[in-house]
């Protein structure tokens, strides 16, 4: 126990230290919000996959899909890694640092207006970025608790006040830029701490080859009567994992908070590397996330799923660890949560601040005064997001998964379509937006309030959030093309950002006259 308050007291000092280093970076808007767009392709790629995987991945979803579908689920972490991460950075990493700098955005309300000449639109995207973040941040807070008090045996409460507390002092303090170091230190953490878990949980069961054996003897009449379904990598249900997959992977696209770091990429030499080195995180994090969840069922006799819920499997499975690699995963674990935190509550502060009391309730706000009202919506919010957490689990409301996947359902099918299209399409039309933003909003507070009245498949959060983004992705290209065509001049001037001429050395290019 000691070792262990050790170790977390030292990661304490190190993110709050950074944070307070890092003010300097953060006395203006662009500073606080963008760490000056000039973070570097490191910085970049590690803040991308340590706000995209948190304890929610770890202990919520890694312990419900491993014990629904067993080794199958690894394939949600393979599509984290291709579609939620590569192909995220090569179709929206240059395109968006080139427009959002273009159209002088900080934020994805801010885009919205701006692309599509309307400032009713970013009012209504940043009304469902602060609601629906809401929801997603209680998630992480459920995710890291549990395994905290497991490990230490504390309340609930204090984990999550705590947790609050040390995040809120480093963001308030250095911004983006201290989010973005303590991001990288957080993922090696994390990169490390996983493989450790994996070889160490495999070695308790026999090896790579007893442990599947093993799995390939669970059976599980309710689930499937096919013998050794949970050691294969197809799974017993592929319609459900496909949904699970769609959802955490596409969902990137449309996610305030991961498309923001887009925004701050420095240089065109931080795409490509940033590209690389976020699609090896994912596959290391998400995929050893997944694969270890995999192996759930291999500790049945000592989870009870009926009184327990799913959030119980991954801190079962690591309950017997040895202390030291313990020491180390609740690090890894509280890692992945504060790098998500800590980018959820700056992205709600800056899209409350920018996009909703700046120029409409306070019209004249000064530079300075934008930094500290963000700095202090950080703090509501995470007050907010504490209270609902602490709400959530004295009610025993949900599953983990279940609030990740309102949220991201919600957010990600409202913004996804209208993004992705506004980025490469002149003929995307504001109407297209609205329908989007209204019919992802509605269906997934549908789906809280009346679920049963849903069809069976679409009844799970995650597959009514994944049907949100693929329709979306459908409904914006058809309104666009009945609805009137967008302001010419509007349009124009987006996409007179990509025509821009720059010059480059001619390892890149040769002259023409060569």
């Amino acid at each position: 126990m000691v070792f262990k308050i050790i170790i977390l007291v030292l990661f304490f000092g190190l993110m709050i230290g950074i944070g307070l280093y890092c003010r300097r970076h953060s006395t203006d808007v662009n500073g606080f919000v963008l760490g000056g767009r000039s973070v570097g392709p490191w910085l970049t790629a590690f803040a991308y996959g340590t706000s995209y995987f948190s304890a929610v991945i770890f202990v919520g979803y890694a312990g419900q899909f491993g014990w629904k579908y067993g080794i199958a689920t690894t394939w949600v972490g393979i599509g984290n890694a291709l579609l939620g991460s590569l192909l995220a950075w090569v179709v929206l990493g240059r395109r968006t640092r080139i427009m959002s700098q273009h159209l002088n955005s900080a934020t994805m309300p801010q885009f919205f207006e701006a692309r599509y000449g309307s400032p009713a639109l970013k009012i209504a995207a940043s009304a469902i970025t602060f609601i629906f973040l809401i929801p997603y941040t209680a998630s992480v807070y459920n995710g890291l608790s549990r395994l905290f008090g497991m490990a230490f045996n504390i309340p609930y409460e204090w984990c999550v006040i705590g947790m609050a507390v040390l995040t809120a002092v480093y963001v308030i303090a250095g911004g983006y830029m201290a989010t973005a170091i303590n991001d990288f230190i957080q993922g090696i953490i994390m990169l490390i701490g996983i493989t450790a878990v994996i070889v160490v949980v495999l070695q308790q069961n026999g090896g790579l080859t007893q442990a599947l054996s093993g799995l390939a003897k669970v059976t599980d009449e309710s689930v499937s009567s096919t013998p050794g379904i949970f050691a294969s990598f197809f799974g017993p249900d592929i319609p459900n994992l496909i949904g699970v997959v769609i959802l955490t992977s596409l969902g990137t696209w449309g996610l305030p908070q991961m498309v923001q770091k887009f925004y701050a990429i420095k240089s065109e030499k931080s795409i490509s590397t940033g590209t690389m080195v976020s699609t090896l995180f994912a596959v290391v994090v998400a995929g050893g996330c997944y694969f270890l969840g995999g192996f759930g069922r291999l500790f049945s006799d000592q989870i009870d799923i009926a009184a327990n819920g799913y959030d119980s499997v991954i801190p079962t499975m690591l309950s017997n660890l040895p202390e030291l690699l313990l020491a180390v995963v609740i690090v890894l674990v509280l890692s992945a949560s504060m790098s998500t935190l800590s980018s959820l509550v700056l992205t709600s502060s800056s899209t409350l601040t920018l996009d909703l009391l700046k120029g409409h309730i306070v019209k004249n706000m000064k530079e300075k005064s934008q930094v500290l009202i963000m700095r202090l919506l950080i703090l509501v919010f995470i007050v907010i997001s504490v209270v609902i957490a602490i709400i959530q689990y004295q009610q025993n409301v949900t599953f983990i998964a279940q609030l990740m996947g309102v949220s991201w359902g919600a957010l990600a099918g409202a913004f996804l379509a209208p993004f992705l299209y506004g980025l490469y399409w002149k003929k995307t039309t504001k109407i297209a937006c609205w329908v989007s933003f209204v019919f992802s909003t509605v269906v997934m507070i549908a789906n809280i309030f009346v679920r049963s009245s849903f069809p069976k498949f679409l009844q799970s959060p995650i597959n009514a959030g994944a049907f949100c983004m693929i329709a979306g992705l459908v409904i914006v290209p058809i309104i666009s093309l009945i609805t009137p065509k967008p302001d010419k001049s509007v349009v124009n001037d987006a996409f007179a950002c990509y025509e821009e001429k720059v010059l480059v050395s001619q390892k890149e290019a040769l002259a023409d006259e060569q």
